[in-house]
């Protein structure tokens, strides 16, 4: 690049400097290519001579944008190189192409070829071909190829164009969709514009699919949220019969927790331990959930059982307790928790679908603490004595069964699941006095849709509703789609009262 190349970039009008990029990337260097990076960073300054380019780096320090030497003594007054939104995009296009032939990573070079595929120009055809015979990555290819037909879209020769329509077809990209609108509007050879419909109606069919995959996957992702709020609320109301209204707070009680935990490795632990921080988090939230559950048992809820009004009036005034103290300590504003390293970032499937890490691992340990209420309920010492005071409570304490003990056991286990679900929570959002608001109605849904006590009915309620929930969002939106949920589980309790799994018993026929 010369030195009159460079000022004509700086100072030129537009199509001279159109001109120069479009030279620079025909035959690029390390000088034109700093240059242009800087330009991009606005570092770039113009003495009043207009004469001499200086680039001023991070140090404040000055050197010859051509040279690169340092300037000892730069000029005292300088001038801003003014940019406009046509030499943005087009400096951005021109640093994806020189990126293509960089020493760059794989993940760059992919990067390059995506970004050239938006703002395509037939003038970067050479170099994509170019960049096609060095590439050897099949990933980089495979976008260097639609990069290359998006670039022949524009071409002045039929055949090209239409090459390009059929190529482009093959593409899953929502900007590839853009693009074909954009051409299909513009075309005006009827073979071409035959062919971009036809591109255009099997991208449009592939991209409804992630769209069809993401609702599933945030229906299931709700839904495994519901699950773990209402698991623990599922042991104490069927247990006990008790509308526990502060089973929100519980699960608020286990987020801060984590927030602790959290904080704790943060400010007083190496930095290469924060990533497992989790493993201390878990079993605090559901220690901290499970002894605000006993002491409230023990303390309140024991004096309140068979009197189901005055123990929701009970429970309600224990979560207004509960609030106010976590505002007290904590403050009125939400706090944030961090994700492990490995919890950030997505898993592309398509690319118009992208699976958080962070709800993958909370559909996970949704299994998993299913999994382990299961066998703890159907293999245990303590599961059998749940189950028998479910299902006869004066009949269990006949066989020897201490009930009360049972009882403050049961809202322990029932209120640290609750605390778990609040550390899963925290990945997903921020924690705060109100955690619990947003999600105890929905927990209530999801026990009585699935059946008082039933483990099976709670899992196929709240996955339903979680599903359900998201696919009418779709079509109604949030609110109306919320509504229609509601309408649907009172349609259902009145024809089926007691769930989706009813309790067994015995008729007695007199």
């Amino acid at each position: 690049m010369t030195p009159q190349q460079a000022l004509a970039l700086a100072t030129g009008d537009g199509d001279e400097r159109s001109a120069v990029l479009q030279a620079i990337v025909a035959a690029p260097d390390e000088r034109s290519t700093r240059l242009l990076l800087a330009m991009k960073a606005e570092q770039v300054k113009l003495d009043p001579a207009r004469q001499l380019l200086l680039i001023v780096d991070e140090k404040g320090q000055m050197q010859d944008a051509l040279t690169g030497q340092v300037l000892a003594q730069p000029p005292a007054a300088l001038d801003d190189v003014m940019l406009n939104n046509r030499l943005r995009g087009e400096l951005d296009q021109a640093l994806a192409v020189l990126q293509l032939f960089a020493p760059a990573t794989t993940a760059e070079r992919l990067a390059a070829a995506r970004s050239l595929q938006q703002d395509a120009k037939i003038d970067y055809l050479p170099m994509l071909d170019m960049a096609l015979s060095k590439e050897g990555d099949a990933a980089v290819r495979s976008e260097l190829t639609l990069a290359r037909a998006a670039a022949l879209s524009f071409s002045p020769v039929v055949e090209q164009r239409l090459l390009a329509a059929k190529l482009l077809g093959a593409s899953r990209s929502p900007a590839t969709q853009l693009l074909l609108n954009q051409r299909l509007a513009e075309e005006t050879d009827p073979d071409v514009k035959s062919a971009l419909k036809n591109s255009l109606r099997s991208l449009e069919s592939t991209l409804a699919l992630g769209e069809r995959l993401g609702a599933l996957f945030t229906g299931l992702s709700l839904g495994s949220i519901l699950l773990l709020v209402a698991l623990g609320l599922a042991i104490t109301y069927g247990l006990m019969g008790v509308i526990n209204m502060a089973h929100g707070e519980l699960m608020m009680i286990g987020a801060y927790a984590t927030y602790l935990v959290h904080l704790a490795f943060r400010q007083w632990l190496p930095p290469s331990w924060f990533d497992y921080y989790l493993v201390l988090a878990l079993p605090a939230a559901f220690l901290a959930a499970a002894a605000v559950g006993a002491l409230m048992e023990r303390l309140v809820l024991r004096w309140l059982y068979g009197r189901p009004l005055e123990s929701l009036l009970a429970t309600w005034g224990l979560s207004l307790m509960l609030m106010q103290t976590v505002r007290s300590l904590f403050g009125a504003q939400n706090v944030g928790v961090e994700n492990p390293a490995w919890m950030s970032g997505g898993w592309q499937v398509l690319p118009n679908l992208s699976l958080p890490y962070n709800r993958l691992m909370i559909i996970l340990f949704a299994g998993l603490v299913l999994g382990g209420m299961t066998l703890l309920i159907k293999r245990t010492r303590l599961g059998l004595f749940v189950r028998g005071v479910t299902q006869n409570r004066p009949m269990a304490s006949c066989m020897g069964v201490n009930t009360a003990r049972v009882d403050t056991y049961a809202f322990a286990l029932g209120s640290g699941i609750a605390g778990l679900a609040g550390c899963a929570l925290s990945q997903v959002g921020n924690v705060g006095p109100d955690l619990g608001q947003s999600y105890i109605v929905d927990a209530f849904m999801v026990v009585v849709l699935g059946g008082v006590g039933q483990l099976a009915g709670t899992v196929y309620a709240a996955l339903g509703l979680g599903m359900l929930n998201k696919l009418l969002e779709g079509y109604v939106g949030a609110v109306l789609a919320k509504i229609a949920v509601l309408v649907f589980i009172i349609i259902f309790i009145q024809k089926r009262p007691q769930g989706i799994f009813a309790v067994k018993g015995r008729a007695v026929e007199a």
